[in-house]
């Protein structure tokens, strides 16, 4: 379940943050060093999001983490109205997004598309948004010390 910050809207401050589980935290701890990896599982080789102990496909619960070019394209997105939450609210026409990994088509992460790695949610005008853009993974560091995947158009 998601927590928040209780500092001032603006830059991030105040924005949803992801409270990693077990099963997750090498996701986030990959995330830290600039990496997108996906759980594997170890004996039959199928990737699987969100990471869990056990495979749905032959119920090992031998796993590792497999990375990923960081290339996918925009499955589908919303540009939520009205913000839910204060902090959002200084930030009109930000984007959510799902994105479809290149090469694993079956696994599907929800982040935001912005101009650069440090950019606010809302820098990129929610009319480039297109539904099979091509899109690439960029890191952002957050406060409370966690590092979230967000995505940048491949063609600015």
């Amino acid at each position: 379940m998601p927590g928040t910050t209780d500092t001032a809207p603006g830059d991030d401050a105040g924005l949803l943050l992801p409270v990693p589980d077990e099963d997750g935290a090498p996701f986030w701890d990959h995330a830290a060093r600039g990496e997108l990896r996906v759980q594997s599982c170890s004996d039959c080789d199928e990737l699987r999001f969100p990471p869990r102990p056990c495979c749905p496909h032959c119920q090992s619960f031998a796993s590792h983490w497999r990375r990923m070019s960081g290339r996918g394209r925009i499955w589908s997105y919303v540009l939520p109205h009205p913000p839910l939450l204060p902090a959002y609210a200084a930030l009109p026409g930000y984007n959510a997004i799902v994105v479809e990994l290149a090469e694993a088509p079956r696994i599907r992460l929800v982040g935001n598309l912005v101009a650069a790695p440090d950019a606010p949610l809302n820098s990129v005008d929610p009319a480039r948004l297109r539904i099979g853009a091509p899109v690439k993974v960029v890191f952002t560091a957050l406060p409370g010390g966690v590092t979230v995947p967000r995505w940048l158009l491949e063609r600015p």
